[in-house]
């Protein structure tokens, strides 16, 4: 039984990756449907946190279906982080984790995300910071290193379990490297069969499938398995990984019916939470993944990323079912 503090995950957890701006609410309600052991929100921001900025305020918004679930946060001051963790607390999540892996440019060049890996001092005491402000149980998620010649997880590990983290995820990449080339998980297999290491351990980087994710787990060892983008669009990947590593058979992919009900599923709980226009529009970037491989689909696509009304997106997506019903593509 995998266990961060006296959280309960199962014996090999699925986590579904903090993605900004794509791990809101609604993605996430469909994801717990279909099988992740423990969710993050998207990354919020210290500093709009502790200045009440009404996105990063919003958030903070958990439900219990979600549970159980961590609230994510970034940011480059010691003391802005430890007031953000102490606002998190307060909404009352099962965990806080702390941001140290976005290589995005305008926060890891500011020495939040990533860019802390420039400062494994800073590091270790922004955490002992947080870890001795909150009650619950604190996690990390970082990268390999800042790039090819600074990579020290090893000795990140040991500094952030010294100070008192529950678990590690830790992304196969450095910040360098962006989303490019091949995850490295080697270093993430040293760590977690490091004698001095006690902690859960999580690898990210590259799992979109049930086979890697059977290889992965019994090449590298590690506690669970972190997904991010193979989930977007196709949330039934861990209900389908689960079922590989427990009878080594594959689940049949979804339908073009239960896609379009996961679809409008979606949608509905976006346009509740965000207000029509905005959960629209913020939709759309997930209508490709949930119908790929269908042929001939553009058309129907661009009807879906035009279209502002929320009846007739819902008919869009009910011709999309109707029009491909007797498809027999295997997507």
């Amino acid at each position: 039984m995998v266990k961060i503090g006296e959280v309960e995950l199962g014996e090999f957890p699925l986590l579904l990756a903090p993605m900004e701006d794509v791990s809101d609410p609604p993605f996430r309600a469909v994801c717990k449907e279909n099988g992740a052991d423990l969710m993050y929100t998207e990354f919020i921001s210290a500093e709009g946190l502790i200045r009440d900025a009404a996105k990063s305020v919003q958030k903070l918004d958990i439900y219990d279906y979600e549970r159980p679930i961590g609230i994510q946060i970034f940011g480059e001051k010691i003391e802005s982080m430890r007031e953000a963790a102490a606002i998190s607390e307060e909404a009352n999540p099962e965990i806080i984790d702390i941001n140290y892996g976005c290589p995005v440019k305008k926060v890891a060049c500011k020495g939040a995300g990533a860019g802390i890996l420039l400062d494994l001092p800073k590091m270790q005491s922004m955490t002992a910071e947080i870890v001795k402000r909150v009650s619950k149980p604190v996690t990390v998620k970082t990268r390999l290193g800042w790039d090819d010649k600074t990579i020290k997880i090893l000795e990140v590990a040991k500094r952030l379990q010294d100070v008192g983290i529950k678990a590690l995820t830790i992304h196969g990449r450095t910040r360098v490297q962006m989303y490019k080339g091949v995850a490295n998980w080697d270093p993430i297999a040293e760590v977690k069969n490091h004698q001095d290491i006690h902690i859960p351990i999580f690898g990210n980087g590259d799992i979109d499938s049930p086979e890697k994710a059977l290889e992965y787990k019994n090449r590298f060892g590690v506690d669970g398995i972190m997904i991010g983008r193979a989930s977007i669009g196709y949330p039934w990947i861990f209900n389908e990984i689960k079922h590989f590593l427990k009878t080594g058979e594959k689940l049949k992919g979804p339908g073009i019916e239960e896609r379009v009900e996961v679809a409008k599923k979606h949608l509905k709980f976006s346009v509740e939470w965000k207000g029509e226009k905005k959960g629209i529009f913020e939709m759309r970037r997930h209508y490709t993944n949930y119908f790929k491989g269908i042929p001939n689909f553009k058309p129907y696509r661009t009807k879906l990323v035009e279209t502002e009304n929320y009846m007739e997106v819902l008919d869009i997506l009910d011709e999309v079912g109707q029009t491909f019903q007797y498809s027999n593509v295997a997507i």
